[in-house]
């Protein structure tokens, strides 16, 4: 496999880069805008939105296999492509089940890994009777294209539940059967695992780290997190029943809550690289974009390993709309000891936007979590203004 096609053109196939070099691969880029930060590294580029299946048809003509740097896609058309013989990694059917928030809860649900109660939001007389049932607050998640916190609303009463449906259906051309309920969980901690699966059913996991969010956007990501060997045996087991249920090949994100009482809920699937895997390209042998590019191409799978005592990633997210490049800030973070800074050349910032991240590696152990928070609150005090 020595061309590969990228359905999405943003930071995490700019970040293939590297890796697709160091394999000796090609990139081909299907993105909308010229001014995507991975149109700088393919090979090249169609330009086209990334659930343009004619495009993809295209793209299919000038490489070996196609993978996906989103899930934003449209399976139907695309299953035409694959019927014709086009090769998806991972293939159209892993995806299905993950793609409407809805119908992964219940794959997850009924694959017997632990989730939220939950139910769709589509059948109005029972409503009442089942938010008693959950109980507030609760969480309203829109069923399709939410990240970032997109689409994530945390609701505190039936008042405003109603306020907000209205308020959806008004300002999009959306309806009920687009949202889900959830219960909320109050929990400890948030948690992540990067896996990796190969062509012939190879599993690999990297180290479970955890996630620090901000109004639902990952602000930082410490590796390893502090949990018990349980609990990481717990999450590593959970990754290989949903990969191996998939029959997944290449790399997914799976985000998870570590209730006060210890217990384990799956939260979201991302079946792609991933923001919670970014220390990789630092800290471990083997960076989670080039696990990818092994697991796809049908090569052996690489080293998860950190190489060194832990590591801390900081996200670099817009504050602002500028079109700066932020020379300053950039020059004095990457001046810290031991840190990495990664500038995904995007031409607009915007409040939210990640425009970048830095990841700092980790020494001592032991100490780990008190110098990961210290050295977080040195980035964001360049970072963001006063």
């Amino acid at each position: 496999m020595k061309r590969v096609g990228v359905i999405g053109g943003g930071q995490l196939a700019w970040m293939m880069a590297d890796a697709a070099q160091k394999l000796g691969v090609e990139l081909v880029v299907q993105t909308p805008s010229k001014n995507d930060p991975a149109v700088s590294i393919a090979k090249e580029t169609i330009f086209a939105p990334v659930d343009d299946a004619t495009a993809t048809e295209i793209l299919a003509s000038k490489c070996d296999i196609i993978t996906f740097e989103n899930e934003f896609v449209n399976l139907q058309a695309l299953s035409d492509l694959a019927q014709q013989g086009v090769c998806f990694r991972p293939k159209l059917e892993a995806l299905a089940p993950l793609l409407d928030k809805y119908h992964q809860r219940c794959y997850l649900r009924d694959l017997g890994l632990p989730v939220p109660r939950f139910f769709a939001l589509d059948e109005v007389e029972n409503i009442k009777s089942k938010i008693e049932y959950l109980g507030f607050p609760l969480v309203l998640k829109s069923r399709r294209h939410g990240y970032d916190g997109q689409g994530t609303f945390i609701i505190q009463d039936f008042a405003s539940l109603e306020e907000k449906l209205s308020y959806e259906s008004t300002t999009q051309t959306s309806n009920q059967s687009l949202f889900l309920l959830e219960e909320f969980i109050p929990f400890e901690r948030e948690l992540a695992i990067i896996a990796a699966r190969s062509v012939e059913g190879e599993i690999v996991s990297y180290p479970v780290v955890e996630t620090q969010q901000e109004q639902q956007v990952c602000r930082r990501v410490i590796a390893p997190a502090q949990i018990t060997p349980n609990q990481v045996a717990e999450i590593q087991a959970i990754a290989h029943t949903l990969l191996n249920s998939l029959e997944v090949v290449g790399i997914f994100g799976i985000e998870l809550f570590l209730g006060a009482d210890g217990k384990i809920l799956v939260n979201e699937i991302a079946p792609r690289t991933h923001n919670s895997g970014h220390f990789s390209i630092d800290a471990c042998e083997t960076s989670q974009f080039e696990q990818h590019l092994r697991a796809v191409c049908g090569l052996p799978l690489g080293n998860p390993a950190l190489q060194c005592a832990g590591a801390i990633m900081v996200n670099l997210l817009g504050y602002e709309n500028s079109d700066s490049d932020y020379q300053s800030q950039r020059q004095q973070i990457a001046e810290i000891p031991q840190a990495h800074l990664h500038w995904y050349g995007k031409t607009e910032s915007r409040p939210g936007r990640k425009l970048g991240h830095v990841t700092v590696l980790l020494d001592n152990h032991n100490r780990e979590q008190a110098i990961a928070n210290d050295i977080a609150h040195s980035i964001e005090s360049i970072w963001y203004p006063r």
